[in-house]
């Protein structure tokens, strides 16, 4: 049996990382599998949403640059002037689209909150619309990640769970 919870998404770019730099801070950790992730209390009635930036299928780590550094480091050279297809990063140039894909957040623990309700607490927290809404089953997705050795694109899950082309 699965269990479906309410979810949205956004897809990679330099103003939604820039955004999150602004907006929610330093991730609170960084995975060796290139997820960086925060939590914040910025739902209804101060319900803790998490959030995390899911890597690219197939993630390779930028060399030189530890998992707690390489959003800090991105931001930091984004912020001056590097092109989103060229950020310099661990000694070498990487797109900003072959570190990660999309944006998710979710609330926390699993508490209860409608797709609707999550999507408006997210915006405004961010300051940016998410591109898709609904409900996905996590347990689904991440056994599908597992299965393919870590080369399926977690954010293409989520948007083909919520009906929604990336």
């Amino acid at each position: 049996m699965s269990s479906r919870s309410p979810t949205v998404v956004w897809r990679v770019s330099s103003e939604l990382v820039r955004a999150l730099d602004d907006r929610l801070g330093a991730p609170l950790d960084g995975y060796v599998n290139g997820t960086q992730s925060w939590l914040t209390d910025d739902g209804p009635g101060d319900q803790t949403l998490e959030w995390r930036l899911h890597p690219v299928g197939g993630y390779a780590a930028p060399r030189d640059a530890s998992p707690y550094e390489v959003f800090d480091e991105v931001v930091g050279a984004l912020g001056a002037g590097a092109p989103a297809d060229a950020v310099p990063i661990g000694g070498e140039r990487r797109a900003l689209t072959s570190l990660w894909e999309g944006l998710e957040c979710f609330a926390a623990y699993g508490d209860e909150m409608e797709p609707a309700v999550l999507a408006a607490a997210a915006a405004r927290a961010l300051g940016i619309p998410p591109d898709a809404t609904g409900l996905v089953d996590h347990t689904r997705i991440g056994e599908a990640w597992e299965r393919s050795g870590r080369q399926t694109s977690i954010t293409d899950l989520l948007f083909e769970e919520l009906g929604a082309s990336r």
